[in-house]
């Protein structure tokens, strides 16, 4: 069984004292340590599935692979994919300064997103991005004028809605007609006119397509580099240009629950090489490099987040409750996804006494529930909860409601357990207020 498709970190045990141990670290120290709620990454873990994906796309000669920044983007993070090869795709200046901050260069990063201001724009340029992904007219009228007023030829891919629609939530479905990412596909031949006859100061080297998110099939994919490379070939004989790049974006599933059945990468590898082959024998083409953007694959299943059980509360006939020091401010996915979670008491491993119960955050909203009806092994106040894969859209879509602060996050290795993100402080949380003056 590969990463993406295990529940827990590969490193998960238990050990002599009864506890769970990711990495060789025991989960109760690291509570106890950093406290709770926390964010623990496994290295081991995130290491190997970065392996996976690069030798599952070995066997395509011109393949890139950029990690979707936005399923988790610290300094740290960066640094490890940084030096296993891996590009970014990213989507803000944030996380541009982000990768600048930890001295990494953007010659190898995709700019994405509906919405870039022109600061943003201005921005990447300046600091060398390889190459945006355009997602509309207004965008390449702006991308233009930039990169002209700075005597500049810049890179691009257009991206496209292919019209592919996957089983996923409809929140995380992105390639479908009815989206707000991309260009139509009737509406190629006009940006790709503008680009060839106006805007002299892009360079359109590529098509970029992304069918969603938390995806379980193969054929979707097969038919998305399919339609891509139609396009391609429609594209060639319309202007006498082939281009040579495409990017079929990423959304691999992961597997939160024993419910869950995602392929693995290497399946999905095989289904992208083998429709890029067929497509390009089909429509004469040169086979073109290829840019993929895994995110949550690479990273959730490394992930699982540390919370300490406080209050509960039984209804008689109905359901019992408990509290964790946590929730929606730290995972917002439940509340906003359905999302679903499987977790085990960290300090009661080896105990049998199974009890069904709904864990509950500690927010002022009734849907701050962050699992419903799961077994766990007597739990009571004290206890440490193990969260597992929240790798991925928990830290990155962490918030400061009711004003709690946001937690630390730690990266552990073989026994060994460093801070890359500190947990967030008073000061830090009013540090931007602007109180009256009496």
């Amino acid at each position: 069984m590969y990463v993406n498709q295990n529940i827990k970190p590969i490193t998960t045990r238990t050990n002599s004292k009864g506890n769970l141990e990711i990495s060789n670290c025991d989960l109760v120290d690291l509570a106890n340590k950093y406290k709770t709620p926390l964010y623990v990454i496994d290295r081991v873990t995130l290491e190997q599935m970065a392996l996976d994906y690069k030798q599952a796309f070995s066997k395509y000669e011109k393949a890139n692979i950029l990690f979707a920044s936005k399923a988790l983007m610290t300094g740290a993070i960066a640094q490890i994919f940084n030096r296993l090869g891996f590009g970014f795709d990213v989507v803000s200046m944030g996380e541009i300064y982000t990768l600048l901050n930890a001295n990494i260069k953007l010659n190898k990063s995709s700019f994405n997103g509906n919405n870039k201001s022109a600061d943003e724009i201005e921005f990447a340029i300046d600091n060398g991005i390889d190459h945006f992904s355009v997602d509309n007219f207004c965008e390449l009228k702006l991308l233009n004028e930039i990169a002209k007023s700075k005597n500049k030829i810049q890179k691009i891919h257009l991206r496209i809605t292919p019209g592919i629609e996957c089983h996923t939530h409809e929140y995380i479905q992105t390639g479908q007609i009815d989206s707000k990412f991309g260009f139509d596909l009737s509406k190629i031949d006009k940006a790709v006119e503008l680009i060839l006859n106006e805007y002299k100061n892009l360079k359109l080297t590529g098509l970029h397509a992304h069918i969603g998110s938390q995806i379980f099939e193969t054929q979707v994919y097969y038919d998305e580099a399919g339609v891509v490379l139609e396009l391609v070939k429609k594209i060639k004989d319309k202007f006498n240009i082939e281009l040579s790049e495409i990017n079929l974006g990423g959304g691999l599933g992961i597997t939160y629950t024993k419910e869950d059945n995602p392929p693995s990468v290497y399946e999905i590898a095989d289904t992208i090489i083998s429709s890029i082959e067929f497509h390009c024998r089909k429509f004469n083409l040169e086979k073109p490099v290829l840019y993929i953007e895994p995110g949550r694959s690479l990273v959730c299943s490394a992930g699982v987040s540390l919370y300490t059980i406080g209050s509960s509360k039984e209804i008689e006939g109905i359901r019992k409750y408990i509290a964790i020091d946590g929730g929606m401010a730290d995972n917002p996915r439940p509340s906003m996804y359905q999302a679903k979670y499987y977790a085990e008491i960290a300090n009661k491993k080896e105990e049998n006494k199974p009890e069904k119960v709904t864990v509950a955050g500690k927010f002022c909203e009734s849907g701050d529930i962050l699992i419903s009806d799961i077994e766990l092994n007597s739990p009571s106040s004290g206890d440490i909860l193990c969260v597992y894969d929240t790798g991925a859209y928990c830290y990155s879509m962490s918030s400061n409601y009711n004003r709690i602060l946001k937690p630390a996050m730690v990266l552990i290795n073989q026994g060994k357990s460093d801070i890359i993100i500190k947990r967030q402080t008073l000061n830090q949380l009013v540090e931007n207020d602007v109180l009256l003056e009496e």
